[in-house]
């Protein structure tokens, strides 16, 4: 049973979508109000007055949001009205506590002569350039089905980049991680690229070859475990994590990266035993990383002993868990806090910022637009009319929750450390234009899905024509 549209076409399944782009607007407004009103709350509680350049900072952000509203409302007026406020306001919010850490750092260059490592206003051209892809990807991309022609080109790209920081000349090692290139005068993280190209490249797999693997094979412990015979794809992206974790010694994106093929495997094959297979081939990985790589070792030090790393050096951990105490319920106040302490506030510990500044209130409403986003994410997958889209679309959501999930695990020393980003928040050009191109495929994907079905019915016509029969008439 089909239901109908304004126009008269027919919805799926009898419900038909609406494109609600008047409150997608609305609620970016108040992402704006979160991104401007951070960035003022900002100069008043350091400086004791709002910035001055409150209007050009502001107008800026809103040409960015508006572009990106418009985008939407002409090339896909039918995508989820939620997931582009959420970002915005996430992005918003990362550039005001950015801008906050970048005050610290002048007041304390301030009579020593030395030059302030400041990151808002690259992290603000960061942004444009992740809107102008964000823009670009919805105009040019009018249908996410013809990804599925480059499986494997995104395939070999993916693996390609994964490698690039090992070659020699352009590979940097960055705070004991090879996972910089460097190309003149900029940095990337290839491995932000390349976490897009995997899902491509395994949701196209999957959709080809998942029937094969959804067969079972012997039973143990009342799991039905895969067969030998297709034990080679796991192994294979097995082999790549653990590459990337001895060679790069990157354990976030090892992790990211086994974990999102993971998670698309079971969804694709409805197969506990592809999670019992890969949680057994992860655990022998990190036993063995621990005890070959002392870069993963220091890292489990610092995690089972936070404090007793801060006596002998590692005092990121340590720092972290201080400042989030010292926030309490409600924070000190964005510009009250000493968020500065901890290194690399600004990238890897924004989180805990948030959690001096403002609290755990605020860090619970940080993972609560985390939370939307991944939901609105697998909504899109549920919706999805093609088996395709159904994967890429959870395998972005799933790149969201593992990440999120490892960086605020590793803040709170839940887990051990990883060094990834948090989305939207930390700064990285690398990290931040990848997002916006994820969000963009999501919202590309969800305006497939909530697209009213076309009519092909066909309506008998008013009148039967009849064939006429005229006798001769013999003179």
């Amino acid at each position: 049973m089909m239901g109908r549209t304004p126009t008269g076409q027919p919805g799926f399944l009898g419900f038909v979508h609406r494109r609600r782009r008047g409150a997608e607007l609305f609620l970016l407004i108040l992402a704006l109000a979160v991104g401007i009103g951070g960035y003022a709350a900002v100069g008043i509680g350091v400086d004791g007055a709002v910035p001055t350049n409150i209007v050009g900072y502001g107008g800026w952000l809103a040409v960015l949001i508006v572009a990106c509203h418009v985008a939407v409302r002409i090339a896909a007026p039918y995508a989820d009205p939620v997931l582009l406020p959420v970002v915005a306001a996430l992005n918003g919010l990362g550039l005001a506590v950015i801008r906050r850490l970048d005050l610290a750092q002048i007041d304390q260059a301030a009579g020593t002569g030395k030059a302030p490592h400041v990151f808002a206003n690259d992290q603000l051209v960061w942004m444009t350039i992740g809107v102008s892809l964000f823009i670009g990807t919805l105009v040019v991309l009018r249908d996410h089905r013809v990804l599925q022609r480059y499986t494997y080109t995104s395939g070999l790209a993916a693996i390609v980049l994964l490698l690039l920081p090992m070659f020699p000349f352009i590979g940097r090692e960055v705070n004991g991680s090879r996972i910089w290139v460097h190309i003149g005068p900029m940095s990337i993280q290839p491995g932000e690229v390349a976490k897009v190209l995997l899902v491509v490249a395994v949701a196209g797999y999957l959709v080809v070859h998942r029937d094969a693997l959804a067969l079972a094979g012997r039973r143990f412990l009342f799991i039905d475990l895969p067969r030998g015979r297709d034990l080679g794809p796991i192994l294979a992206m097995w082999l790549i994590g653990m590459g990337i974790l001895v060679f790069q010694r990157d354990l976030g994106t090892s992790l990211l990266c086994f974990g999102l093929f993971l998670t698309m495997l079971y969804v694709a094959t409805e197969r506990p035993g592809w999670l019992f297979v890969g949680g057994l081939l992860f655990v022998a990985g990190a036993v063995g990383a621990y005890f070959v790589e002392s870069h993963v070792h220091a890292r489990v030090v610092t995690w089972l002993d936070p404090f007793g790393a801060w006596e002998t050096g590692s005092q990121q951990v340590g720092n972290s868990l201080f400042g989030m105490s010292w926030g309490g319920l409600l924070g000190r106040g964005l510009g009250d806090g000493q968020p500065w302490r901890t290194s690399y506030a600004e990238s890897d510990f924004i989180m805990s910022a948030i959690g001096e500044e403002l609290g755990l209130t605020g860090v619970m409403a940080v993972l609560l637009m985390y939370g939307l986003i991944v939901e609105r994410g697998l909504r899109a997958a549920l919706v999805c009319r093609d088996g395709f889209g159904k994967l890429v679309a959870t395998g972005l959501a799933v790149i969201f929750a593992l990440q999120v999930f490892v960086v605020v695990g590793g803040v709170t020393d839940l887990i051990p450390l990883t060094g990834l980003t948090t989305p939207f928040l930390s700064y990285g050009g690398s990290s931040l234009v990848a997002n916006w191109v994820i969000i963009a495929l999501v919202l590309r994907i969800s305006d497939q899905a909530r697209r009213p079905v076309p009519d092909l019915s066909f309506e008998e016509p008013a009148e039967v024509e009849t064939t006429q029969i005229v006798k001769a008439v013999r003179p």
